[in-house]
């Protein structure tokens, strides 16, 4: 791993190859983070690491699949065994399966889309949380989506991942808000220009919905607001 000063803050992101979470790993490697980046995709991660070394930064790439229970423990254990600590991890990665009504699902489909989008945010949290209740002001923050709040008809593996996964960081954060440091933030981003939203919605014109480093912004703006 890359050397990096102890005193430096670490985040990791999820999901951080492209879209909303390579956006996130730039704005937040401007603001002096070290970025740990994950991904599936070595090159895509590789090239948002060059990315951020152009402009000044640092980062350290850790290619897995985040359904690899033993690479998250592997990962977890890593990170601490290097910075001793984690200031920030972005539960960014989803995937948003295929629209169908809920009769038509087959369920591996299901499966799979509740394995990334839940169960990995579960296991990413519970080998973590040693390494961000070190930190001396940690931050948890979630990708949501509006139809984990408001069910849409077809949308209903997605949705009930989304609105699960709200549910674990709000039990997750009354858990840890009054013994801890930690805190907790579930961001909606929104229509942004990714390549999920080009998926759900094929004819719509990208120039129409705003790009993800608005997102970034939005989240390196939570995770600097004063603490209570």
């Amino acid at each position: 791993m890359t050397d990096t000063p102890s005193l430096q803050k670490t985040a990791l992101v999820t999901g951080a190859s492209r879209g909303i979470g390579a956006a996130t790993a730039l704005a937040l490697a401007a603001a002096g983070y070290h970025l740990i980046l994950t991904g599936r995709s070595e090159p895509r991660l590789a090239e948002v690491e060059g990315k951020i070394h152009g402009a000044g930064g640092t980062a350290t790439i850790a290619p897995f699949d985040l359904t690899d229970e033993g690479a998250i423990d592997r990962l977890a254990a890593a990170i601490g065994g290097r910075w001793g600590k984690l200031d920030l991890l972005v539960l960014n990665a989803g995937q948003l399966g295929t629209l169908s009504p809920i009769a038509h699902i087959a369920p591996k489909d299901w499966d799979k889309v509740l394995a990334v989008n839940l169960t990995a945010n579960f296991r990413l949290l519970r080998a973590f949380d040693p390494w961000l209740r070190l930190s001396p002001a940690a931050d948890v923050v979630a990708l949501t989506s509006s139809v984990g709040a408001s069910p849409r008809a077809n949308w209903g593996t997605y949705a009930v991942s989304k609105a699960a996964l709200d549910s674990l960081i709000t039990i997750y954060d009354q858990e840890v808000s009054a013994i801890s440091q930690i805190r907790t933030h579930i961001i909606n981003p929104g229509a942004t220009r990714t390549l999920m939203r080009e998926n759900a919605f094929p004819g719509e014109d990208p120039a129409t919905v705003k790009p993800p480093e608005d997102v970034a912004a939005m989240i390196v703006s939570a995770i600097a607001a004063p603490r209570a």
